[in-house]
């Protein structure tokens, strides 16, 4: 299940409500929904691949994903989050298959090593197969990052296919810099990545558990898929699920405290990045510090460690350094490469003066 409905502001002028990073061509040859795809074409057949997007996005993704099942591209009338959206699809899923694993994973992801990501997704699931169990893959931190959040393992859990799988000791917010360091120290820390294996069975035991309210509603929708009155209902019920991420309303929880499901971690170092913003672009596009890296035409004088996104119009650089040049038909971005993770300010500011046509 590809959760595949985000905005992506962070990669603005080239991310818009309709076109967000997953479908666009950020990094690679192809767009990051495709390329996440054809990853785990290997592991599921298309009958086995199911993606929640939205309304506005819906179009884009069976356009991209032809070969997929037409019923097998979910649309949220509205987003709730990433706990909704996960019930959703194994509403679905459950309809077809009871007792299917589910893997759960972002559409807009870089794996630099396919076919060991791959065999620890197998893992993962065999894992989940074994118990009403939660299971996250974990990403050794190669730096005191202060924009993820962090997993702490405890015990050894198992070995699964050769592979170490830890006891969670619980997840931990974004840090400051400090606290990042300390854990990058300890060896005990890992990045939270946003994938996550169970069966459906566990995870709508799980949501029954911890939020109850949202699976009432779920269970209550279910009743309509495949109904002539489905999508009425769909709109009807879906605003009123509880907008809360899988992370705080179920992991968190599941791993702080007593309860009937166990929260287990798969290391996974598979050269991953989540490309959250156009910093993250020039770092797995360029070979040494200081290179320039450009799409387009470009005249380079004494300027070096430039991002520049400009495929059909000649760019001039002229004694600067580090800048994240965008240029598209309607907008132009300039900004310091240290500065891109407040590109989403720049939408903020965009929907306050109510300039649509440019979000």
């Amino acid at each position: 299940m590809i959760l595949a409905g985000g905005r992506g502001t962070r990669f603005w002028p080239r991310s818009r409500t309709r076109t967000p990073k997953q479908l666009l061509q950020i990094v690679g040859h192809d767009t990051m929904l495709r390329q996440t795809v054809e990853r785990l074409r290997p592991l599921f057949p298309p009958s086995r691949i199911w993606v929640v997007t939205n309304r506005e996005q819906a179009a884009d993704v069976r356009h991209q994903l032809p070969f997929l099942p037409r019923q097998h591209i979910l649309s949220e009338p509205v987003g709730r989050n990433t706990a909704a959206a996960i019930g959703l699809a194994a509403m679905h899923i459950r309809r077809h298959e009871p007792h299917a694993l589910m893997a759960v994973l972002p559409a807009d992801h870089f794996i630099a090593q396919p076919a060991r990501y791959r065999r620890i997704v197998r893992a993962a699931l065999e894992v989940a197969r074994r118990g009403p169990h939660l299971v996250v893959l974990g990403i050794p931190p190669t730096r005191p990052e202060t924009g993820y959040g962090y997993i702490e393992r405890g015990q050894t859990y198992a070995r699964v296919a050769g592979l170490p799988v830890f006891a969670v000791r619980r997840f931990t917010e974004k840090p400051a810099r400090t606290q990042a360091q300390r854990y990058l120290a300890t060896g005990r820390y890992f990045w939270n990545a946003g994938m996550f294996f169970w069966s459906v069975e566990t995870y709508l035991d799980s949501l029954r558990h911890w939020l109850p309210r949202t699976h009432r509603a779920l269970e209550q929708l279910a009743r309509r898929v495949g109904r002539r009155d489905y999508a009425r209902w769909l709109a009807r019920i879906y605003p009123r699920l509880e907008n809360i991420s899988v992370d705080y309303a179920i992991l968190e929880r599941a791993a702080a405290r007593q309860s009937p499901f166990r929260v287990l971690m798969l290391p996974a170092r598979v050269g991953w990045s989540d490309i959250g913003s156009w910093a993250a672009v020039y770092e797995l596009e360029s070979r040494t510090a200081g290179d320039n890296v450009a799409a387009g035409p470009t005249v380079l004088l004494d300027a070096g460690g430039n991002l520049l996104w400009s495929p059909n119009k000649m760019v001039a650089v002229v004694g600067v350094d580090n800048l994240v040049v965008v240029d598209t038909p309607d907008a132009l971005l300039i900004c310091a490469r240290d500065r891109t993770q407040d590109i989403g300010r720049v939408v903020q500011e965009l929907e306050k003066r109510r300039r649509h046509e440019l979000l």
